[in-house]
């Protein structure tokens, strides 16, 4: 009987030390479960904090742009520096100078052009006017920035009701300046205004002939706007018309064309 309940007692006693043995691997494996959870929560922290110290990194980036520097960027030709701007920051694209000058402006008045297509791609004003009330579309047309000219005509919308200071477009100054690619352009875009009279009542055609010599490339200019539907009959502020001022000249090629186009 004694050896009996002894079985018995040590049975009892085995059962209990595995049951022991059990509960502490069970919490080992809870705990160990709460740890790996408590490193991802971490993990996760870290990244949310990472990303959030990048995106204010960038925002610090945008307001560490100073004023004046695409403009400062534009004068010294620094393409690079041009471009790294634009990228970071382009709601000052069309700031002035003291000559309310933007950035295009400057490009176009430098003939910059890779410059000023980064510019007219970034959204860059076309029509925006200096204090001698330059655009850069107008000052691309008079002056002969013809690979500017023709990226403003493709990747912007020039306002054709905008006119400088002898309240011209950009047609007549091109015309009278001898820069026959720029007529040619302006006229096959089709927008401008080919019998526009300025403040002196001078159309593209009056000012190829009256304010220039009759030679080759102004015959050729006039050739252009006579194809392209110019009047020769319009009469400026004196009351003349480009025939009186040819025949005045005595441009006797131009003389030709003209009255071959009065007919």
């Amino acid at each position: 009987m004694k050896k009996v309940i002894a079985i018995i007692a040590f049975l009892f006693i085995l059962a209990g030390c595995q049951s022991n043995s059990t509960n502490k691997e069970a919490t080992g494996t809870s705990k160990s479960t709460v740890e790996k959870n408590v490193s991802k929560a971490s993990d996760k922290t870290s990244a949310a904090k990472e990303s959030s110290s990048t995106q204010q990194s960038q925002e610090d980036k945008k307001m560490d742009i100073a004023p004046g520097s695409l403009l400062q960027a534009v004068s010294a030709n620094d393409s690079a520096k041009v471009a790294e701007i634009l990228k970071a920051k382009t709601d000052s694209i069309d700031e002035v100078n003291d000559k309310n000058e933007t950035s295009l402006m400057i490009a176009v008045h430098n003939n910059q052009i890779e410059i000023a297509k980064k510019l007219i791609d970034a959204g860059a004003n076309v029509n925006k006017q200096d204090t001698i009330e330059d655009s850069p579309y107008l000052y691309a047309g008079a002056e002969g920035r013809t690979e500017i000219l023709t990226y403003m005509l493709a990747h912007s919308t020039p306002d054709q009701s905008i006119t400088n200071r002898f309240g011209g477009n950009a047609l007549i100054p091109a015309a009278e300046k001898g820069h026959l690619a720029n007529v040619k352009l302006l006229l096959a875009d089709g927008r401008v205004n080919i019998n526009h009279q300025n403040d002196y009542g001078y159309t593209a055609l009056i000012e190829a002939v009256a304010l220039r010599d009759g030679s080759q490339v102004y015959q050729d200019i006039v050739a252009e706007l006579l194809r392209n539907g110019a009047n020769p009959n319009i009469v400026d502020n004196y009351g003349k018309s480009a025939k009186d001022y040819v025949n005045e000249l005595g441009y006797g090629n131009i003389s030709k064309m003209l009255e071959e186009n009065s007919q």
